[in-house]
């Protein structure tokens, strides 16, 4: 029988609609980016691309969040975003009101091509 991985682990600890609601967050980026590396890091779940950071997400007593937030992800999109909590890098949600497939699709997009274009 395989281990339960770290990141398996974190969202065993969460209630239920929180676990599902990032269990559909982690899904989906490992769709979106094939060949990101899943981890714990700062003891959130995490993915790394080419041994670069992507995005981490967590869940905390009132919400969800997804890590980072760039201020040109939150400028191209304040419209959809609004409604959302955020902090100067994350994005906070919940799993009564989860992020849009197409928009946390967008903001896996364009965390990509910012590392694309940062060298990675």
């Amino acid at each position: 029988m395989a281990a339960e991985s770290p990141v398996d682990a974190y969202l065993a600890t969460l209630p239920a609609d929180q676990r599902e609601a990032l269990q559909r967050l982690r899904a989906q980026v490992a769709r979106l980016v094939p060949g990101a590396v899943e981890l714990i890091s700062y003891g959130m779940p995490a993915f790394k691309l080419n041994g670069r950071f992507l995005v981490s997400f967590a869940g905390w007593k009132a919400h969800c969040s997804i890590y980072p937030l760039t201020t040109t992800f939150l400028a191209a999109h304040a419209d959809a975003l609004a409604g959302y909590g955020r902090t100067k890098g994350s994005l906070h949600f919940t799993p009564q009101a989860p992020l849009p497939d197409a928009l946390l699709e967008g903001l896996i997009r364009d965390r990509v091509a910012d590392l694309e274009r940062d060298g990675a």
